[in-house]
């Protein structure tokens, strides 16, 4: 009987993403009846259930910290596809589009992931244990990224509005790509055990011990299927993106809550991943895809509206407002905090929830 549920679990994680992608097909550049919007809206989220199990099976294979790489910078990569696309088709409105959902990256990441992953953890191993001297490297990679792309804009006088100047711009994509590039040699190679999940005792865990390792095979196949996916959930979302800003409007709400809830639907897969090695006591492996994603969203982001800029019309307003800006400042003092010690409580999760909560509550009532 256990067997007969596994082979059905591997066989609608491998169709659901052929559906989504064939749905996606049918669905692209147009106009949705609200029938259609409903069935697309079921399949996007088994999509990312799918997605959630081959991203796992390939960070089986390959192991930590690999396995959290492979998720944050194959959905950054689709993600970052997407804004540039909806930029081309935005023209002169969608010129704050790439610091919206640079920025909702974030919060989303470092307050959502972070804190629901902490909360988790520790509610149900009473601490959360993770390794600071990775996390805080990761985390300031992420301060030192975010100041430079997003808050530098605001107070630079070489060109009028929160924008950079043409070689500030190129030199804040440049810093983005070598900062990114550094911090993924420093997970990977020269210090891959700073970013291994540890026991309480300080142990590092580096292979869960009761599952087996699948074939190199299998996990191609996921990492296709992977692939697949997300490429399926990012561009389902960008469908029903139109329903969105319609019910958004409607709501009366301003136009940034779109961007916020787009986001949302794209870092689900990772939330997900990120929650499910919480409760098995990989705290480390959720930082690894928070603080991952929300340094892969700015170190490609940036360079890739950079190489856009030249031939997109209308301005790239990359710098924050002042509310912005005191929530960004809020969340890198809290999260130090938080990471010093290298364990957390349900505290910890909390707090980093309520400034999560005060962002979207701002974005809906500015």
């Amino acid at each position: 009987m256990i067997t007969k549920v596994r082979a059905l679990s591997t066989q609608w994680t491998a169709v659901v993403p052929l559906i989504a992608i064939v749905l996606l097909a049918f669905t692209w550049g147009r106009e949705l009846p609200g029938a259609v919007v409903a069935v697309v809206a079921v399949v996007l989220a088994v999509s990312v259930l799918a997605a959630v199990h081959h991203a796992e099976v390939v960070a089986h294979r390959v192991g930590e910290p690999f396995g959290s790489l492979v998720l944050a910078v194959a959905v950054t990569i689709i993600e970052v596809a997407l804004i540039v696309t909806l930029m081309a088709d935005g023209g002169a409105k969608s010129s704050t589009l790439a610091r919206d959902t640079v920025f909702a990256a974030v919060m989303i990441t470092c307050n959502g992931i972070v804190g629901v992953s902490l909360l988790a953890a520790a509610l149900r191993h009473r601490v959360a244990v993770f390794q600071s001297e990775g996390t805080g490297g990761a985390l300031a990679t992420v301060a030192t990224l975010a100041t430079l792309c997003l808050v530098l804009p605001t107070f630079t006088t070489s060109k009028l509005g929160p924008e950079f100047s043409t070689s500030q711009l190129v030199f804040a994509a440049v810093a983005a790509l070598v900062l990114y590039g550094l911090f993924v040699a420093t997970q990977t190679v020269r210090h891959r055990d700073y970013f291994l999940p540890i026991t309480k005792h300080g142990e590092v865990i580096d292979a869960d011990d009761h599952a087996e390792v699948p074939s190199t095979k299998t996990a191609l196949i996921s990492l296709g299927l992977l692939a697949l996916a997300l490429v399926a959930v990012v561009g389902l979302t960008k469908g029903v993106s139109k329903t969105i800003e319609h019910g958004v409007a409607a709501a009366g709400m301003p136009q940034a809550v779109v961007g916020v809830i787009i986001a949302l639907l794209v870092l689900l897969p990772e939330t997900i991943a990120a929650l499910r090695a919480a409760r098995r006591d990989r705290v480390q492996t959720s930082l690894n895809l928070a603080l991952g994603s929300s340094m892969a969203s700015i170190g490609l982001t940036v360079p890739a509206v950079a190489i856009a800029s030249y031939w997109l019309t209308g301005p790239l307003v990359l710098g924050l407002g002042a509310t912005h800006m005191v929530l960004l400042a809020l969340t890198m003092v809290v999260a130090t905090l938080t990471i010093v010690p290298g364990r957390a409580t349900p505290l910890q999760g909390g707090v980093h929830l309520v400034i999560l909560a005060a962002y979207i509550e701002l974005a809906v009532t500015p």
